[in-house]
Protein backbone atom coordinates (compact mmCIF):
# COMPACT_ATOMS: atom_id res chain seq x y z
CA UNK A 1 0.00 0.00 0.00
CA UNK A 2 1.31 3.48 -0.96
CA UNK A 3 -0.36 5.36 1.91
CA UNK A 4 -0.28 4.21 5.70
CA UNK A 5 -1.15 4.69 9.34
CA UNK A 6 -1.58 2.81 12.59
CA UNK A 7 -4.50 4.14 14.97
CA UNK A 8 -5.11 2.58 18.24
CA UNK A 9 -8.79 2.90 19.49
CA UNK A 10 -9.93 1.65 22.81
CA UNK A 11 -8.20 -1.59 23.13
CA UNK A 12 -7.82 -2.67 19.73
CA UNK A 13 -4.63 -0.75 17.24
CA UNK A 14 -5.26 -1.08 13.34
CA UNK A 15 -2.93 -0.72 10.40
CA UNK A 16 -4.70 0.69 7.95
CA UNK A 17 -3.50 0.74 4.18
CA UNK A 18 -4.75 2.83 0.72
CA UNK A 19 -3.46 2.68 -2.77
CA UNK A 20 -4.97 6.26 -2.61
CA UNK A 21 -3.86 9.09 -0.42
CA UNK A 22 -7.48 10.97 0.06
CA UNK A 23 -8.48 7.89 2.63
CA UNK A 24 -5.83 8.15 4.74
CA UNK A 25 -5.44 11.85 5.19
CA UNK A 26 -9.28 11.93 6.06
CA UNK A 27 -8.44 9.49 8.95
CA UNK A 28 -5.52 11.52 10.34
CA UNK A 29 -7.84 14.55 10.56
CA UNK A 30 -10.54 12.78 12.04
CA UNK A 31 -8.37 10.57 14.18
CA UNK A 32 -5.61 13.60 14.82
CA UNK A 33 -6.25 13.00 18.65
CA UNK A 34 -6.13 9.33 19.25
CA UNK A 35 -2.69 7.63 19.46
CA UNK A 36 -0.94 6.48 16.46
CA UNK A 37 2.07 4.71 17.29
CA UNK A 38 3.90 3.82 13.96
CA UNK A 39 6.12 1.56 15.54
CA UNK A 40 3.26 -0.86 17.52
CA UNK A 41 1.93 -4.33 16.24
CA UNK A 42 -1.16 -3.69 14.87
CA UNK A 43 -4.15 -6.37 15.94
CA UNK A 44 -5.64 -5.71 12.43
CA UNK A 45 -4.33 -4.82 9.00
CA UNK A 46 -7.00 -3.23 6.59
CA UNK A 47 -6.66 -2.66 2.99
CA UNK A 48 -8.12 -0.31 0.69
CA UNK A 49 -7.38 -1.77 -3.02
CA UNK A 50 -8.47 -1.23 -6.61
CA UNK A 51 -11.49 -3.02 -7.06
CA UNK A 52 -9.59 -4.14 -10.49
CA UNK A 53 -6.49 -3.24 -12.79
CA UNK A 54 -7.11 -0.15 -13.96
CA UNK A 55 -9.47 1.12 -11.15
CA UNK A 56 -7.09 3.06 -9.29
CA UNK A 57 -7.16 5.81 -11.79
CA UNK A 58 -10.21 5.00 -14.19
CA UNK A 59 -13.37 5.47 -12.11
CA UNK A 60 -11.32 4.75 -8.79
CA UNK A 61 -13.13 2.30 -6.98
CA UNK A 62 -11.86 0.53 -4.00
CA UNK A 63 -12.23 -3.26 -2.59
CA UNK A 64 -11.98 -3.49 1.42
CA UNK A 65 -9.88 -6.39 3.04
CA UNK A 66 -7.24 -7.14 5.63
CA UNK A 67 -6.46 -10.07 7.78
CA UNK A 68 -10.20 -10.84 7.47
CA UNK A 69 -12.66 -9.98 4.68
CA UNK A 70 -15.53 -10.85 2.25
CA UNK A 71 -15.38 -11.86 -1.18
CA UNK A 72 -18.14 -11.35 -2.35
CA UNK A 73 -18.32 -7.67 -1.04
CA UNK A 74 -19.03 -4.70 -3.19
CA UNK A 75 -16.84 -2.16 -4.25
CA UNK A 76 -16.97 1.20 -2.93
CA UNK A 77 -16.21 4.72 -4.93
CA UNK A 78 -13.08 6.34 -4.13
CA UNK A 79 -15.28 9.32 -3.09
CA UNK A 80 -16.63 7.07 0.04
CA UNK A 81 -13.12 6.24 1.02
CA UNK A 82 -13.33 7.30 4.44
CA UNK A 83 -16.45 5.32 4.69
CA UNK A 84 -15.00 1.79 3.30
CA UNK A 85 -11.71 2.66 5.96
CA UNK A 86 -14.16 2.57 8.57
CA UNK A 87 -15.92 -0.36 7.54
CA UNK A 88 -13.13 -2.43 7.29
CA UNK A 89 -11.97 -1.87 10.53
CA UNK A 90 -15.81 -3.03 11.59
CA UNK A 91 -14.96 -6.02 9.33
CA UNK A 92 -11.49 -6.82 11.61
CA UNK A 93 -13.25 -6.78 14.90
CA UNK A 94 -16.53 -8.71 13.86
CA UNK A 95 -14.74 -11.59 12.20
CA UNK A 96 -11.49 -11.51 14.15
CA UNK A 97 -12.13 -10.57 17.68
CA UNK A 98 -11.95 -12.74 20.53
CA UNK A 99 -10.89 -11.15 24.02
CA UNK A 100 -14.39 -9.55 24.62
CA UNK A 101 -17.83 -10.33 23.62
CA UNK A 102 -18.63 -8.13 21.26
CA UNK A 103 -22.03 -6.49 21.42
CA UNK A 104 -23.48 -4.25 18.38
CA UNK A 105 -24.65 -1.64 20.55
CA UNK A 106 -24.13 1.57 21.24
CA UNK A 107 -22.48 2.74 24.99
CA UNK A 108 -22.55 5.64 27.17
CA UNK A 109 -20.92 6.74 30.97
CA UNK A 110 -21.92 8.45 33.53
CA UNK A 111 -21.53 8.57 37.20
CA UNK A 112 -18.97 5.14 36.65
CA UNK A 113 -21.39 3.03 34.92
CA UNK A 114 -22.36 2.46 31.86
CA UNK A 115 -25.79 2.63 29.65
CA UNK A 116 -25.83 0.22 26.81
CA UNK A 117 -28.18 0.63 23.79
CA UNK A 118 -29.24 -1.94 21.17
CA UNK A 119 -31.65 -2.37 18.20
CA UNK A 120 -31.95 -2.58 14.88
CA UNK A 121 -30.74 -0.13 12.09
CA UNK A 122 -32.71 2.73 12.35
CA UNK A 123 -33.96 2.58 15.93
CA UNK A 124 -32.01 5.43 16.33
CA UNK A 125 -29.31 4.28 19.13
CA UNK A 126 -26.43 6.12 17.55
CA UNK A 127 -28.27 9.15 17.39
CA UNK A 128 -29.23 8.98 20.86
CA UNK A 129 -25.92 7.92 21.56
CA UNK A 130 -24.21 11.20 20.24
CA UNK A 131 -26.69 13.46 21.35
CA UNK A 132 -26.09 11.76 25.19
CA UNK A 133 -22.11 12.22 24.85
CA UNK A 134 -22.93 16.09 23.85
CA UNK A 135 -25.31 16.14 27.32
CA UNK A 136 -22.51 15.25 29.58
CA UNK A 137 -22.25 11.72 29.14
CA UNK A 138 -19.24 9.92 28.29
CA UNK A 139 -19.74 8.38 24.92
CA UNK A 140 -18.14 4.66 25.17
CA UNK A 141 -18.32 3.55 21.67
CA UNK A 142 -20.89 3.39 19.12
CA UNK A 143 -20.75 0.47 16.87
CA UNK A 144 -19.76 -2.49 19.64
CA UNK A 145 -19.93 -2.31 23.26
CA UNK A 146 -17.06 -4.52 24.32
CA UNK A 147 -18.69 -6.76 27.46
CA UNK A 148 -15.54 -8.34 29.56
CA UNK A 149 -15.56 -11.90 29.72
CA UNK A 150 -14.42 -11.64 33.06
CA UNK A 151 -15.37 -8.78 35.07
CA UNK A 152 -18.88 -8.22 33.23
CA UNK A 153 -17.62 -4.55 32.60
CA UNK A 154 -18.14 -2.69 29.11
CA UNK A 155 -15.20 -1.36 27.44
CA UNK A 156 -15.04 1.24 25.08
CA UNK A 157 -14.53 1.44 21.63
CA UNK A 158 -14.96 5.41 20.48
CA UNK A 159 -14.91 5.13 17.05
CA UNK A 160 -16.55 7.94 14.81
CA UNK A 161 -20.05 8.19 15.03
CA UNK A 162 -21.63 7.17 12.18
CA UNK A 163 -24.39 9.30 11.54
CA UNK A 164 -27.11 8.85 9.09
CA UNK A 165 -29.36 10.52 6.77
CA UNK A 166 -31.72 13.70 9.36
CA UNK A 167 -29.88 12.61 12.22
CA UNK A 168 -26.97 14.46 10.93
CA UNK A 169 -28.70 17.82 10.97
CA UNK A 170 -30.18 17.17 14.55
CA UNK A 171 -26.45 16.61 15.87
CA UNK A 172 -24.89 19.03 13.85
CA UNK A 173 -26.81 21.48 15.68
CA UNK A 174 -25.02 20.44 19.02
CA UNK A 175 -21.70 19.56 17.73
CA UNK A 176 -19.10 22.14 16.63
CA UNK A 177 -18.26 21.90 12.65
CA UNK A 178 -14.73 21.12 13.49
CA UNK A 179 -16.34 17.76 15.12
CA UNK A 180 -17.75 16.83 11.93
CA UNK A 181 -16.17 14.87 9.32
CA UNK A 182 -17.39 15.67 5.52
CA UNK A 183 -20.57 14.63 4.28
CA UNK A 184 -20.75 11.56 1.68
CA UNK A 185 -23.24 11.52 -0.20
CA UNK A 186 -25.63 9.05 -2.53
CA UNK A 187 -24.25 5.72 -0.25
CA UNK A 188 -26.10 2.57 0.29
CA UNK A 189 -27.50 3.77 3.25
CA UNK A 190 -28.10 7.24 2.05
CA UNK A 191 -25.81 10.24 3.04
CA UNK A 192 -23.59 9.58 5.81
CA UNK A 193 -21.38 11.98 7.95
CA UNK A 194 -19.06 10.89 10.85
CA UNK A 195 -19.05 12.63 13.82
CA UNK A 196 -15.46 12.87 16.37
CA UNK A 197 -16.39 11.96 19.74
CA UNK A 198 -15.55 14.53 22.71
CA UNK A 199 -11.89 14.34 23.68
CA UNK A 200 -12.91 13.07 27.37
CA UNK A 201 -13.91 9.76 25.00
CA UNK A 202 -10.62 9.73 23.67
CA UNK A 203 -8.53 10.94 26.49
CA UNK A 204 -10.70 8.17 28.80
CA UNK A 205 -10.79 5.46 26.15
CA UNK A 206 -9.19 2.48 27.87
CA UNK A 207 -11.88 2.70 31.19
CA UNK A 208 -14.26 0.16 31.36
CA UNK A 209 -17.44 0.53 33.75
CA UNK A 210 -20.33 -1.99 35.24
CA UNK A 211 -22.79 -1.97 32.71
CA UNK A 212 -26.22 -0.54 34.80
CA UNK A 213 -28.73 -0.32 32.20
CA UNK A 214 -29.89 -1.63 28.66
CA UNK A 215 -32.24 -0.14 26.53
CA UNK A 216 -33.72 -1.50 23.48
CA UNK A 217 -34.42 2.14 21.58
CA UNK A 218 -37.20 2.37 18.89
CA UNK A 219 -37.48 6.24 17.18
CA UNK A 220 -40.72 6.95 15.73
CA UNK A 221 -43.47 5.94 18.09
CA UNK A 222 -45.48 8.09 21.30
CA UNK A 223 -43.35 8.09 24.24
CA UNK A 224 -43.55 4.59 26.38
CA UNK A 225 -41.24 2.31 28.23
CA UNK A 226 -41.38 -1.52 29.12
CA UNK A 227 -39.73 -3.86 30.68
CA UNK A 228 -37.93 -6.70 29.05
CA UNK A 229 -37.73 -10.58 29.87
CA UNK A 230 -34.37 -11.86 30.13
CA UNK A 231 -35.29 -14.78 27.99
CA UNK A 232 -35.78 -11.97 25.37
CA UNK A 233 -33.22 -10.28 26.25
CA UNK A 234 -30.71 -13.22 26.45
CA UNK A 235 -32.03 -13.87 22.35
CA UNK A 236 -31.71 -10.96 21.23
CA UNK A 237 -28.16 -10.54 22.74
CA UNK A 238 -27.07 -13.19 20.71
CA UNK A 239 -28.19 -11.90 17.83
CA UNK A 240 -26.33 -8.37 18.39
CA UNK A 241 -23.28 -10.02 19.25
CA UNK A 242 -20.93 -10.80 16.01
CA UNK A 243 -18.66 -13.57 18.32
CA UNK A 244 -21.05 -15.03 20.64
CA UNK A 245 -20.50 -18.22 18.95
CA UNK A 246 -16.70 -18.46 18.44
CA UNK A 247 -16.37 -17.89 22.11
CA UNK A 248 -17.94 -20.61 23.23
CA UNK A 249 -18.43 -20.97 27.12
CA UNK A 250 -16.67 -18.09 28.26
CA UNK A 251 -19.19 -15.81 26.10
CA UNK A 252 -22.26 -17.85 27.34
CA UNK A 253 -21.52 -16.97 31.07
CA UNK A 254 -20.47 -13.56 30.59
CA UNK A 255 -23.46 -12.84 28.64
CA UNK A 256 -25.55 -14.91 31.51
CA UNK A 257 -24.06 -12.86 33.81
CA UNK A 258 -25.30 -9.70 31.70
CA UNK A 259 -28.49 -10.96 31.43
CA UNK A 260 -29.44 -11.58 35.11
CA UNK A 261 -27.51 -8.38 36.41
CA UNK A 262 -28.66 -5.60 34.33
CA UNK A 263 -32.17 -4.23 34.23
CA UNK A 264 -33.54 -4.55 30.61
CA UNK A 265 -36.29 -1.64 29.19
CA UNK A 266 -37.80 -1.27 25.86
CA UNK A 267 -38.05 2.84 24.92
CA UNK A 268 -40.39 4.47 22.26
CA UNK A 269 -39.83 7.93 21.58
CA UNK A 270 -41.21 10.51 18.84
CA UNK A 271 -38.11 12.59 19.57
CA UNK A 272 -34.45 13.23 20.81
CA UNK A 273 -35.22 15.69 23.71
CA UNK A 274 -37.86 13.27 24.47
CA UNK A 275 -35.64 9.96 24.63
CA UNK A 276 -33.15 11.74 26.43
CA UNK A 277 -35.92 12.93 28.70
CA UNK A 278 -37.05 9.40 29.30
CA UNK A 279 -33.17 8.08 29.96
CA UNK A 280 -32.27 10.72 32.37
CA UNK A 281 -35.30 9.65 34.40
CA UNK A 282 -34.48 5.70 34.18
CA UNK A 283 -31.27 6.48 34.76
CA UNK A 284 -32.64 8.71 38.34
CA UNK A 285 -34.71 5.81 39.13
CA UNK A 286 -31.50 3.32 38.90
CA UNK A 287 -29.55 5.77 41.75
Amino acid sequence: MNHDLTLTIGPATFRIGSAWRQPVEALARLYADYPMPADAIADFTVRLEPAGPFRRWFRPSIFITGDHGLADAAPMSLAHGLLAAEMGMNLQMALGWRRHLLLHASSVEKDGRALVMTGESGSGKSTLAAQLGERGWRLMGDEFALLDLETGAIFPFPRLVSLKNRAIDVIAAEAPAQRMGPMLAGTAKGDIRHLVPRGEAVARMTEGAPPALLLFPRFGHEADVRPVGQGEVFMRLTQASTNYVALGEPGFAALSRFVGNVPARAIDFPSGDEAIALVERLWEELA
